[in-house]
C-alpha cells in the first residue's frame, strides 16, 4: 500500500492510499480518482517526503507501552475509569433499566455503569434520570 498527496485543479489538498504506483497511474488514466472535497477528477501528485527507516539505535530503543497511559489526559481517563469500576455496580445492558429503578426507588441506591442505546439514554435524561455518558468502554467491549 502506498499513500499519495494529492491535489485537484481547484487546489483542494486530499490524501488517499493506494495498492501500487501502477494502480494510481491505471486508477488516474480510467478517472477513478477524484477530489475527496470537490469531485473533480483532474488530480495531480503532489511533492512527498519518502518514508525513512530509523537509525539503528531508535529501532532498538523499547516500543511506548500501550497498557500505561502516554500523557496526563490519558493518566485522568485511567484514574476515572479506576475510580468507577471499583466504586460502581457494573449493570452492562441493563442500565437503563436499573438506573430507571434506582430513580424510581424500586432498586437500593447505589453508583452503577453499564451499557444503554442512545434512545434509551435519551429517554432517562428526558425523564430526569440523572445519567451521564462516560469516556470509556467497559472492560467487556475493548480489545
Amino acid at each position: 500500500m502506498i499513500r499519495y498527496a494529492l491535489s485537484c485543479d481547484s487546489d483542494h489538498d486530499f490524501e488517499s492510499w493506494f495498492q501500487s504506483a501502477e494502480a494510481f497511474d491505471r486508477l488516474l488514466g480510467a478517472g477513478h480518482v477524484a477530489c475527496a472535497i470537490c469531485g473533480s477528477a483532474k488530480v495531480t501528485k503532489k511533492l512527498m517526503a519518502p518514508a525513512v527507516r530509523p537509525t539503528r539505535k531508535a529501532a532498538t530503543d523499547p516500543a511506548p507501552s500501550l497498557s500505561r497511559p502516554a500523557n496526563p489526559a490519558e493518566k485522568a481517563l485511567a484514574t476515572m475509569r479506576r475510580h468507577i469500576e471499583e466504586n460502581s455496580d457494573y449493570v452492562g445492558l441493563n442500565f437503563a433499566a436499573e438506573a430507571r429503578a434506582i430513580h424510581d426507588g424500586d432498586a437500593p441506591e447505589r453508583s452503577i455503569y453499564g451499557e444503554a442505546r442512545a434512545e434509551d439514554a435519551k429517554r432517562l435524561i428526558e425523564d430526569g434520570v440523572p445519567v451521564a455518558p462516560l469516556p470509556f468502554l467497559p472492560a467487556r467491549k475493548t480489545n
